[in-house]
């Protein structure tokens, strides 16, 4: 990992020791270095120390301490240069965007989401995580549509943190084309101005980017004027441009900026006018200045018709210049534009994170998003497995199984999670973020609210769903009060299904529920053949309980997955109450039959190696490349089993989380080995499945890197 803005967050981590002489005495059992007693599928490579390695491409590897980065690209040879190769392997997103419905072309009003922080590329820039202290993460994925990262960069590429986060929530990702200034200017002459091979090489390059990096498509930012030639071309690039992309990515999208006007004048119009038409008409949408009034609104919708949702009104959170809303009231704004049946851009929502301080951030955009909620459109999952720990990318400490792994803050957005809707409920009820304590990653989920008097239980809602319920499912749910009065009450899950006549529960004879809500059996020991998959059903660990359910349906739409809390008794107060939710999963069950795959063709490359830190040890760092079934993992843990110049055995160290088939494995602190001596690293990549079923070890990738000084000899064993 990175320390923000600088660099690794884990540098000196020691992979492994002399184990000392009193253990090995004792007898303790160790694994061999031997490949014959390797895992199955189990690489052994070899490789020679050396402190004058050849340096890493600047672009895609921090210079000090070749940790993979971010990056952007800076005016058009840059642009026409680029070609993909294996070092922007890294950027490139591991997660498919998931289905949601409605999707993006119906003709409900939609969010968009424009993210400009700081310049861009701080901390999101380390692909493999940061150790910052409360850093910037967005987590509203439920409400939103678009999301657009945004910089002044000439070419802004995503962070690859945010496309995976983002399509894990079912949100398409655009990156920015922007000129400006004078420089924008000569630069829009120089592919504008001529013939179309020219802008036609531009387009082409643009939805290659996005298509080889997996985001979804451009914000087109022109904020220069333009010469009569560049501009009679402008309409014609833009029309090219969106065609690429969407023959180039699968629901693409080419959005416009209120900017530059048919005549080549950069004046904002704050709306859709007859000066800025043909842009509109050659694009998928135009993204209006901040700076409007209800009328500008009234004159859009009549002038866009039939695609008035393809309008999306710019609002600054920051509220410069002559605006309605921003900040708190940026809900004002909203009002307006969703009066009018328009799409809305809510530029720079970081505005709760850079103005009202770090400390108190999650409680702060829960509020600011709260006060859109009535505005904001719901969207719906519609896939299987439904699988969450809530994490959101971020923790001061990092849980697994409920027992803290590391004790120091990380940030990865690319290990964020799917997110619930964050609803509060006549202030009786209350969904906030938990970092003190988890189940996995950094965080879990508060649910706070009170049971009021006389009633037995209150259900707050989860997951809003919309698909065909499968035959069977199961359902687990990882939980833990807190409280005074812990015995007072229960916790499951409740699946509610959309009204229908043929919808039933259990066989085809039961009755229909009458109001559609379905309380799964609860599952006391899981079948035979799901044994491990459901292995923590029924148990407790660290304070956390583990639960699991089935649910039997038939010719039955899932509408909605909602916690119920139950008195075991009716009061006649009101019963408050906090939960904490540490995993969900909703499982379809004839998709859990498959045996996990095996992890193959582990190998490492890139190897730098240093001095240091202490005259007998050596730091190295290293590039582990994997084959593994796409789509079946939702990341991999990276494990060091430790380095020795001795057989001996110490217990698998976590180094980091990848989120695709590769891995870079920074600073690792291991002995040097002394001259006619070898030495061994032993590495291990295990496999998380997207439904989070155990994998056996003997299914993980095993990697031992066997290393000596020139010109030694190969003994392992010191002698």
């Amino acid at each position: 990992m990175a320390e923000a803005r600088e660099g690794p967050g884990r540098r000196g981590k020691r992979a492994g020791a002399e184990e000392p002489a009193e253990a090995e005495r004792a007898g303790w059992r160790r694994r061999s270095f031997q490949p014959a007693v390797e895992p199955r599928g189990a690489t052994v490579l070899h490789d020679t120390v050396s402190t004058h390695p050849q340096p890493l491409p600047a672009r895609q590897f921090d210079t000090r301490t070749t940790e993979p980065i971010s990056f952007f690209l800076s005016g058009l040879e840059d642009l026409l240069a680029w070609q993909p190769n294996s070092n922007d392997d890294f950027n490139v997103s591991a997660v498919p965007l998931a289905k949601r419905q409605p999707p993006l072309h119906s003709k409900r009003p939609r969010t968009l989401v424009c993210h400009d922080m700081r310049g861009g590329y701080l901390e999101d820039r380390f692909i493999q995580g940061s150790a910052t202290r409360n850093p910037y993460v967005f987590y509203h994925w439920q409400y939103i549509d678009i999301f657009v990262y945004f910089s002044h960069h000439t070419i802004t590429i995503p962070p690859v943190c945010w496309t995976n986060a983002a399509h894990r929530n079912g949100v398409p990702v655009l990156g920015t084309f922007i000129t400006e200034w004078t420089d924008g200017e000569r630069l829009c002459e120089a592919f504008l101005a001529g013939g179309e091979e020219a802008y036609h090489a531009v387009s082409k390059q643009l939805a290659h980017i996005a298509q080889h990096y997996r985001f979804d498509g451009w914000l087109v930012n022109i904020e220069n004027t333009l010469s009569a030639a560049a501009v009679r071309n402008l309409p014609h690039f833009l029309r090219h441009l969106t065609v690429q992309v969407h023959s180039a990515v699968p629901g693409g999208l080419v959005i416009w900026y209120d900017s530059v006007l048919q005549n080549g004048t950069l004046r904002w119009q704050n709306e859709l006018n007859e000066e800025n038409r043909v842009f509109f008409d050659a694009c998928d949408g135009l993204f209006t200045n901040y700076n409007w009034k209800e009328e500008h609104l009234e004159r859009t919708r009549r002038l866009a018709g039939l695609r008035h949702t393809d309008i999306y009104v710019g609002i600054d959170v920051f509220a410069r210049g002559d605006v309605i809303g921003g900040g708190f009231d940026t809900d004002k704004s909203l009002h307006l534009i969703r009066q009018h049946s328009l799409s809305a851009a809510i530029f720079a929502p970081g505005w709760v994170y850079e103005h009202l301080g770090e400390e108190n951030f999650l409680h702060n955009e829960n509020k600011f998003w709260g006060l859109l909620a009535k505005y904001l459109h719901m969207h719906s999952i519609c896939t299987l497995p439904l699988t969450t720990s809530f994490s959101l990318g971020m923790g001061t400490s990092r849980f697994l199984a409920g027992k803290e792994e590391e004790a120091s803050p990380w940030y990865d957005l690319s290990a964020q999670e799917i997110q619930p809707l964050y609803l509060e409920h006549e202030g009786r009820l209350s969904i906030s973020c938990c970092l003190q304590d988890a189940w996995y990653g950094g965080s879990s989920l508060r649910v706070q609210g009170t049971i009021p008097p006389n009633e037995e239980h209150v259900a707050i809602r989860l997951f809003s769903l919309q698909m065909p319920a499968p035959p069977k499912l199961f359902l687990t749910l990882v939980y833990k009060l807190e409280g005074p009065h812990l015995n007072k009450f229960a916790v499951a899950l409740e699946l509610s299904t959309c009204d229908s006549g043929t919808c039933h529960e259990g066989n085809i004879t039961s009755l229909p529920e009458p109001n559609g809500r379905h309380q799964p059996q609860f599952l006391p020991t899981p079948p035979p053949g799901l044994a491990k998959l459901l292995t923590a059903c029924n148990h407790s660990s660290y304070g956390w309980t583990s639960r699991c359910y089935e649910l039997d349906l038939q010719d039955c739409t899932l509408r909605d997955l909602s916690l119920l809390v139950s008195l075991h008794q009716r009061s006649p107060q009101e019963m408050p109450f906090t939960c904490l939710l540490g995993e969900v999963r909703v499982l379809d069950a004839a998709s859990m039959v498959a045996s996990p795959p095996q992890v193959q063709s582990l190998t490492a490359s890139q190897l730098w190696w240093r001095e240091g830190p202490e005259a007998e040890q050596l730091s190295l760092s290293l590039t582990l490349r994997w084959a593994f079934p796409p789509n079946r993992a939702s990341c991999f843990r990276i494990l060091s089993q430790g380095a020795r110049c001795r057989r001996g055995q110490t217990p698998p160290q976590f180094l980091g989380l990848a989120h695709t088939c590769l891995y870079r494995a920074v600073g690792l602190v291991v002995p040097r080995p002394v001259a006619g001596q070898s030495c061994g690293l032993e590495l291990l990549v295990e496999p998380v499945l997207r439904d989070e079923s155990p994998v056996d070890p003997d299914r993980w990738g095993w990697l031992t890197l066997v290393y000596s000084e020139p010109g030694g000899a190969t003994s392992r064993d010191g002698h």
